[in-house]
């Protein structure tokens, strides 16, 4: 019973596509000196490159097991979809958020947000940096804004998990 619910629902929830790398917003080396050219372009061009493979080649390993009717393998599939689907998501929303035009102390709406949450930018980037730093493997911080209360709120996530960023991280994108 429950196997034939999962790949009742596997297959209600299918929609194959192919996943592509994105392009950047600007060129590799827009934000030098900050980041160097080899290194954006290595960690766009590689790293990135490598989840949006990978989650492609765990897509059609799922559509085989959807078609094959084997909720085992749907199910033992998860954490492979989940981590580099969320390496994809992650990293497209990263590369959303640097800027050759970037930096320096937010203003406006941005910063009265940062001042009235977190007491200053100094503040909130200690906060952060204090946050982030307890993240082990592939791990992510974010600033957003925290649907429930709209107040801004440092997220963190674990092992690519793409739920985080989902709910935070692109709300300020």
């Amino acid at each position: 019973m429950l196997q034939s619910r999962i790949l009742r629902l596997s297959r209600l929830g299918l929609s194959r596509c192919k996943y592509t790398l994105p392009e950047l917003p600007y060129k590799y080396d827009a934000l030098e000196p900050v980041v160097n050219r080899d290194i954006m372009e290595i960690h766009h061009s590689k790293h990135h490159a490598t989840y949006v493979n990978n989650l492609n080649a765990v897509a059609d390993k799922v559509s085989a097991a959807v078609e094959e009717g084997n909720a085992s393998a749907i199910i033992g599939l998860h954490g492979a979809l989940k981590f580099n689907g969320g390496g994809h998501i992650n990293h497209s929303i990263f590369w959303n958020n640097l800027s050759p035009n970037g930096g320096g102390l937010p203003s406006g709406d941005l910063l009265s947000a940062i001042e009235a949450e977190f007491g200053s930018f100094d503040q909130l980037k200690a906060k952060m940096s204090a946050a982030t730093i307890a993240v082990q493997g592939s791990g992510w911080g974010w600033l957003g804004v925290n649907p429930e209360n709209k107040r801004l709120q440092i997220a963190t996530c674990a092992n690519q998990d793409p739920d985080v960023a989902a709910r935070y991280a692109t709300a300020l994108s």
